[in-house]
């Protein structure tokens, strides 16, 4: 069985996940029984065993994203009271940054920007891999 390709640029430009996935893919052994994604093939329940030769099999796997602006707590009574013009006080203070979350495990950090009359947020700081892992405990 021949090498599974390089990993194309695309996927390299995927920091921290792109080479993760890449050390996969490029580490399996030649000639290993049930060989699957780690040798350059997926396996598929109606059509075996389907070759790929690049990351884009997980480029379409949609993640929820939220950015949050601040939380806070009310007691149901105070909830059935809110009208409209009601204020709510977050737990932040004007000028912190927002918070980026995917699947919501934070990711990073950002300011809020108006782009073309939509609200957007542009990043200023972007969790480190060894925080994200440290999430996950």
């Amino acid at each position: 069985m021949a090498q599974p390709e390089a990993i194309p640029q695309e996927a390299a430009g995927m920091g921290d996940i792109g080479a993760a996935l890449a050390g996969a893919t490029s580490g399996a052994a030649e000639g290993a029984p049930n060989q699957g994604a780690g040798s350059g093939e997926v396996k598929d329940a109606k059509q075996g065993t389907v070759p790929f030769h690049s990351l884009d099999f997980i480029l379409d796997i949609p993640l929820k994203v939220t950015v949050e602006l601040g939380r806070s707590k009310m007691a149901i009574r105070d909830v059935l009271q809110l009208a409209q013009g009601s204020v709510i006080e977050l737990a932040k203070f004007a000028g912190e940054p927002l918070e980026v979350l995917v699947n919501d495990k934070l990711i990073a950090r950002g300011e809020v920007v108006v782009v073309n009359e939509k609200f957007g947020i542009r990043l200023t700081d972007i969790l480190s891999p060894v925080e994200r892992i440290e999430q996950l405990k």
